[in-house]
């Protein structure tokens, strides 16, 4: 008997059924498999589902002064764009009609141009970020991108499918928590700065919830764009895996992008992104200004937000409300 050749066949026979057992073809480089959604193949929405007419019934009983706070940015020329993004907004003509009629009517248009669901006060959509594995790009429900990727709109995960977002909002001050007037830079949110945070306001988080994270970083919007965007404190992946566990419908923040940046891993960019959008469908809202509500201390409300129906996008801009 050939010793030699016996375990060289073991070994390899070791090999093929690791290679190919059914746990092996379900890792990814994100985990494993992340599809099919709990709401079925087909499922467009992800946590939208949340978004129920108790949530809308649950939201109203926080309104009890019946004060509205802007959460959005405005939108304007020089405000802090990452990457080569960008923003112009243009008055063609001026007056743009000219007098017409014997009352000489005269109005305006304007012409836009930039990354319309991807810059200022932005939510992220699901057809935002995927994961490339061997034979495509997967996003959200395991949606190949070469089944739904086209130049003039998304096919699947468009931002028009996500619906209204009308639930229970809940701020959580982290920067209060640390008696600081902003986080630094790269300084990791972790799971038991939110709970504690959440502790110290007396306040929970149920099932399709909007929590929005403060960190003060938002306070340099158009007073130090550089620093804004050099990087941002944020949460890491272990908070993110338990508020996906919480079964909230959306994250928020005064940063950019939600995580900490720089990355945990430099190997790993953005992967909180794909922890929420790609496989648990939680949305993502960004550049959001939460000093109103930390200042008067409002840490439950009703969140209110409609994305513009933008078919094919890959999120949206517009102004949340918050209204206690």
């Amino acid at each position: 008997m050939n010793t030699k050749s016996t375990r060289g066949s073991l070994v390899i026979v070791i090999f093929l059924c690791i290679v190919f057992s059914p746990r092996a073809a379900d890792e990814t480089p994100i985990g494993t498999k992340w599809w099919p959604s709990p709401w079925g193949k087909d499922d467009q929405r992800g946590a939208a589902n949340r978004l129920t007419p108790r949530k809308v019934l649950e939201a109203n009983k926080l309104i009890r002064t019946g004060e509205l706070i802007s959460l959005g940015r405005v939108y304007e020329h020089g405000m802090p764009l990452p990457g080569k993004r960008h923003f112009s907004l243009t008055i063609p003509g001026s007056p743009t009609m000219k007098p017409q009629g014997k009352n000489m009517l005269v109005s305006h248009d304007e012409m836009f141009s930039g990354e319309i669901g991807q810059v200022g006060t932005q939510l992220d959509g699901l057809g935002h970020v995927g994961v490339r594995l061997a034979d495509d790009d997967y996003f959200y429900n395991g949606f190949k991108l070469s089944q739904f990727g086209d130049a003039y709109g998304l096919k699947r995960l468009g931002v028009e499918n996500v619906g209204i977002f009308y639930t229970r909002g809940v701020l959580v001050d982290i920067a209060r928590l640390k008696g600081v007037e902003r986080l630094k830079i790269g300084q990791v949110i972790t799971a038991k700065d939110i709970q504690d945070s959440l502790r110290a306001e007396g306040v929970r988080l149920g099932e399709g919830d909007a929590i929005f994270l403060r960190t003060g970083h938002g306070q340099l919007w158009m007073k130090d764009n550089e620093t804004y965007g050099a990087g941002e404190p944020g949460i890491g992946l272990e908070a993110a895996r338990w508020l996906a566990g919480q079964d909230v419908v959306l994250i928020g923040a005064d940063t950019w992008a939600i995580e900490v940046v720089p990355h945990e891993n430099p190997e790993r960019p953005f992967e909180v992104h794909q922890w929420t959008l790609t496989r648990h469908g939680i949305y993502q809202l960004e550049n959001l200004d939460l000093e109103e509500l930390a200042k008067k201390r409002v840490y439950e409300f009703a969140f209110i937000f409609a994305p513009l129906r933008l078919k094919g996008a890959t999120g949206s801009p517009g102004n949340p409300i918050a209204a206690h």
